[in-house]
């Protein structure tokens, strides 16, 4: 069975690459960069995918551009719903690149990260198989969150310390004085 994997970032595919493999899957990844912010994180990051690929021996496919008006315009005025919209956008990119190259399935490393909303990404990527015509395969890849950490300083992948997003990456490094009045 062939299988399509949405790849956030080189250390969250370790563990979901171990496990499918050992399931007997047919890996391909997929690295989706618009939503990767500023430009030289996502670089950084893309780098650390290359290096795990080459490693790990997984292909990948790497999106081309860098569409950041595009995501600021999908998020705008809707801030609140911001990882709701980027999970569609990244699971639908990753659906049709599965369509297009006739995967059985495809899933993502999100599900790895103990950060993000699993039920969302579950509805969302059930919602997006449905419509496009591959099924989405939900595991829950968080009981191997340390696994993938000791190994991907082993292998001395670049570790980020957000999840991508230009306001992620705000309320991780931005923390305002006490209003002292």
């Amino acid at each position: 069975m062939k299988m399509l994997l949405h790849i956030c970032c080189g250390p969250c595919a370790i563990y979901p690459v171990q496990v499918l493999r050992d399931s007997g899957f047919e890996l391909m990844g997929f690295f989706y960069r618009h939503n990767i912010h500023p430009y030289t994180e996502c670089m950084k990051r893309e780098e650390a995918v290359r290096q795990y690929s080459e490693k790990s021996g997984l292909r990948v496919i790497y999106q081309e551009g860098y569409d950041l008006e595009g995501f600021i315009r999908n998020m705008v005025f809707r801030e609140a719903k911001r990882c709701r919209i980027c999970y569609h956008e990244r699971l639908k990119a990753a659906a049709h690149i599965a369509k297009r190259g006739k995967f059985d399935y495809f899933t993502t490393t999100l599900l790895y990260s103990k950060q993000q909303n699993h039920e969302l990404i579950r509805d969302i990527g059930e919602s997006v198989g449905k419509q496009i015509g591959v099924p989405f395969y939900y595991a829950d890849f968080r009981e191997g969150w340390r696994t993938g950490i000791e190994q991907s300083k082993a292998m001395g992948l670049y570790r980020q310390q957000y999840c991508g997003c230009i306001y992620s990456e705000k309320e991780r490094f931005y923390q305002p004085e006490p209003d002292a009045s």
